[in-house]
């Protein structure tokens, strides 16, 4: 399972980037170019919006790559990735591989007791 998570943290990550790229780059030409925005509008919350372009493709992989490891820990990090994904621009075509491979690695990680490593993170 932890395999699992590192995967799909790192995959959502990638993908996470594309995303971020284009949001961050919106807010920017929109900021530039008033033109644009009365043409194609503009996000609810831009500043929101860039804060999520930069941090969630950067936790998911920090999650992904931590849960070999601290599996709870990355599983964290995944599932705090996912939801700034979908507040900062919702589910939709482009979002939803990013937001369902962080969500789901994020709950595989948690998950994972024992079977990777010698040592579970509920251990009593």
């Amino acid at each position: 399972m932890r395999n699992a998570a590192l995967v799909l943290g790192i995959t959502a990550g990638l993908f996470g980037m594309l995303v971020g790229f284009f949001g961050f780059g919106y807010t920017e030409l929109v900021r530039n170019y008033s033109e644009v925005e009365e043409v194609f509008g503009m996000f609810d919350n831009p500043e929101l919006v860039r804060v999520v372009s930069v941090l969630s493709p950067m936790l998911a992989v920090a999650g992904g790559a931590m849960a070999k490891v601290r599996a709870l820990w990355g599983g964290g990090l995944l599932l705090i990735s996912a939801l700034g994904m979908y507040l900062g621009f919702g589910f939709n075509v482009f979002t939803m591989f990013p937001i369902c491979f962080a969500g789901m690695g994020g709950l595989l990680a948690i998950a994972a007791g024992k079977p990777d490593e010698p040592k579970s993170h509920f251990q009593k």
